[in-house]
């Protein structure tokens, strides 16, 4: 199937490792050229050697940024266009709250949870959806989290940036739906990401139970008895920036294997 993605210029915010990296190697397997922001220079290079090894031809360009800053978000916005032309599809996948018990809960730990995943987002979000309103054509798809339908005690304050995001998502789907502009979300549950297995590296300190054990509980608890690869949920969000998804707008589809079997 021709996703009509060829030559299109897709920026990935997050995009040196995970679910953000697998999200470039998907594009540019349909011919796209991507950039790639995130905030370490060295985990930015090292993605973009392995894309361009990859994936020959490959046009990868990298961006550090702290998108938390507005400012410097704005910036690698205008560097990205200057390097690789207008971003027709931006992939929002930076940010990660911390996870915090409910005794340790502070007011900082609310507003850190909120500058690290909600504005992360926004603050790339605002100015591209303005310049795409200008040329009346554009995709976004925002990989946000399932923790913002399903409150975790331990994540209440990410799963609050969570469910902002999708508001933020849905609202923004209605207000540039007759601007050509589609803006839609992914929200995964756990996935097989270097972030997920450096949480069980952790836990497996506290707790004394092995990297396998630990695995092994969390498969037992999906309704799938797997994790999904970073890889399966970057082909919904391919799928969703494509011209295949034309009418596709202001969803949040949840992409956690039936864990949570609810009607959205």
């Amino acid at each position: 199937m021709d996703l009509k993605l060829k030559d299109h210029h897709v920026l990935i915010t997050g995009g040196s490792k995970g679910i953000g990296l697998a999200c470039a190697h998907a594009f540019l397997a349909e011919g796209a050229r991507v950039t790639l922001v995130a905030r370490n220079p060295q985990t930015l290079e090292e993605a973009r050697q392995q894309l361009v090894k990859q994936h020959a031809g490959a046009q990868v360009q990298t961006v550090s940024a702290d998108l938390t800053q507005d400012e410097a978000a704005l910036k690698a916005l205008d560097q990205a266009e200057a390097g690789l032309g207008p971003v027709q599809v931006l992939v929002n996948s930076a940010g990660a709250a911390k996870r915090t018990p409910l005794t340790e809960l502070t007011a900082q730990a609310w507003h850190d949870a909120m500058q690290a995943k909600f504005f992360s987002y926004v603050h790339m979000l605002t100015p591209t959806l303005q310049r795409m309103a200008q040329r009346r054509s554009g995709a976004v798809v925002n990989v946000i989290g399932q923790g913002g339908k399903v409150p975790s005690a331990i994540h209440l304050p990410g799963g609050a940036a969570n469910a902002a995001l999708m508001l933020v998502t849905a609202g923004m789907a209605s207000a540039y739906a007759d601007q050509g502009i589609r803006v839609n979300a992914v929200n995964p549950g756990l996935t097989a990401t270097e972030r997920l297995f450096e949480g069980f590296r952790a836990e497996s300190r506290v707790n004394g139970l092995s990297m396998d054990d630990l695995l092994a509980k969390a498969q037992a608890r999906q309704p799938m008895k797997r994790l999904p690869e970073p890889r399966e949920i970057a082909d919904a969000v391919v799928y969703l920036a494509s011209a295949r998804a034309s009418y596709v707008t202001g969803v949040n589809l949840t992409m956690d294997g039936a864990l949570t079997p609810i009607v959205v």
